[in-house]
């Protein structure tokens, strides 16, 4: 009978590399010609079949290594928080943060407590050895959700501990789970830990077949994100680097997808018309898309300038135009010099983004009714008051309207959602102490 599973079970490993392999035909060259489309190298790819530039892994050479996995920036900007508590825990050992996304790794690298980012192998088995071989962890972690099967598998096989912190389960991804358990569970069965965000997660990836013993439920490490509350003199200094004249009221509107633009912006006209002295700042979530937001603000008669750009001119942006946002990483920036902040994702059935980086910060937030992957989150901040949720984009112009007319209406929310941070946090310090005990 074991016989019979464990041959089932490479069967099934092989059928998972051959159509990876197959999906590669097609995958690499869409992948090559969009980086030529959008004017990106496309470097990742090399690393991601685990060849690496001479050199590259040079820090880790007689180092304990300790791999995070951050898919893309969302992950890795909730991974910041343990990232420097690792650092303070383990000293003298490597920290090495890999990701999937060319964003992701935008903000990995600005994360100071690394020693090096990475782009994530594909998860082809000879691929996956090759890499563990090269950067020979001697622990994993991975948030959120990126069950990979052979890299999971393989680093067990080496007897490499793998966490998974943050751990999330989406009402939308869990049917899914469910209906491939037979195949979940013996990839579940080789984690060393889960640290789940609530008891609903915990109750979920328990159903998909992880052991229950090696589960807890930890928090949400988005909960510890910190920030310095800005002096009044660092804002005035931001929106100088930026253009943005000083008198103007600033919405920004930030992680947007395709449609929502259209929506933020029609309302933004409205908002003009009516004699608002207003600046908006739009930062569409895939900078690559800058392009098509910035014909479409043309289109529509609406002056603009992207940030890439802005340094260089001696005109500062006034009531009526748009800061188009063409970079990455600076999006703390844009919500410090904020009057209030609408977060995209949620118009478009994306399942939201983090509403707490603008509550860190005591901003006033706003955010559509698609909030599947941050239901939790957006259910306290409805509660405690340190946020609107729209339920259709009609209703977005009389929240704006009324939060831009009672600056003691702002400045309340602002307070309520940063208090929900600092009740809540603690996340970091239970995710590294169940990460204590299966490393030693």
């Amino acid at each position: 009978m074991r016989q019979r599973v464990a041959g089932w079970r490479i069967t099934v490993y092989l059928l998972y590399d051959l159509t990876l392999l197959l999906s590669a035909f097609f995958l690499v060259p869409y992948y090559l010609l969009r980086g030529l489309r959008d004017g990106k190298s496309r470097r990742g790819i090399r690393e991601r079949l685990g060849f690496y530039a001479p050199g590259r892994l040079a820090c880790l050479e007689g180092r304990r290594v300790i791999w995070i996995h951050a898919v893309s920036v969302g992950e890795t900007r909730a991974a910041i928080p343990l990232v420097k508590a690792l650092r303070k825990a383990y000293p003298d050992d490597a920290l090495v943060l890999s990701n999937v996304t060319e964003t992701g790794r935008s903000i990995a690298s600005g994360i100071k407590e690394l020693d090096l980012y990475l782009f994530f192998p594909f998860d082809l088995s000879f691929v996956v050895q090759r890499v563990l071989r090269k950067v020979a962890p001697s622990l994993v972690i991975i948030v959120e959700t990126e069950i990979w099967p052979n890299f999971v598998r393989t680093a067990h096989a080496r007897n490499v501990p793998v966490v998974l912190v943050n751990g999330r389960i989406s009402d939308r991804s869990f049917p899914r789970y469910l209906k491939g358990r037979a195949l979940l569970r013996p990839v579940l069965e080789k984690f060393s830990a889960f640290c789940m965000q609530t008891e609903l997660d915990a109750e979920r990836i328990s159903a998909m077949g992880a052991p229950a013993k090696r589960i807890e439920v930890t928090g949400n490490l988005k909960f510890d994100l910190q920030s310095r509350l800005p002096a009044a003199d660092e804002v005035v200094r931001l929106k100088a680097r930026f253009r943005l004249s000083p008198e103007e009221t600033l919405w920004v509107a930030g992680s947007t997808h395709a449609g929502e633009e259209e929506i933020v912006i029609d309302n933004y006209r409205h908002l003009i018309e009516a004699g608002r002295a207003m600046i908006l700042i739009l930062v569409p979530r895939h900078p690559e898309r800058c392009r098509a937001v910035g014909e479409m603000l043309a289109a529509r008669g609406v002056p603009f300038a992207l940030r890439s750009e802005v340094e260089s001119r001696e005109a500062e942006l006034k009531a009526g135009e748009v800061l188009l946002v063409d970079t990455v990483g600076e999006m703390l920036n844009f919500y410090t010099m904020a009057d209030l902040v609408f977060v995209g994702g949620s118009f478009a059935d994306i399942g939201g983004h983090n509403i707490l980086e603008a509550s860190m910060l005591k901003k006033p937030v706003i955010f559509g009714p698609h909030m599947h992957n941050f239901k939790e989150i957006s259910r306290l901040i409805r509660t405690c008051g340190g946020g609107t949720q729209v339920s259709q984009a009609e209703e977005l112009l009389p929240a704006v309207s009324r939060l831009l007319d009672n600056d003691d209406a702002r400045t309340a929310m602002g307070e309520a959602g940063y208090a929900l941070l600092s009740r809540n946090a603690g996340a970091t310090a239970k995710s590294l102490a169940a990460i204590d005990r299966v490393f030693h």
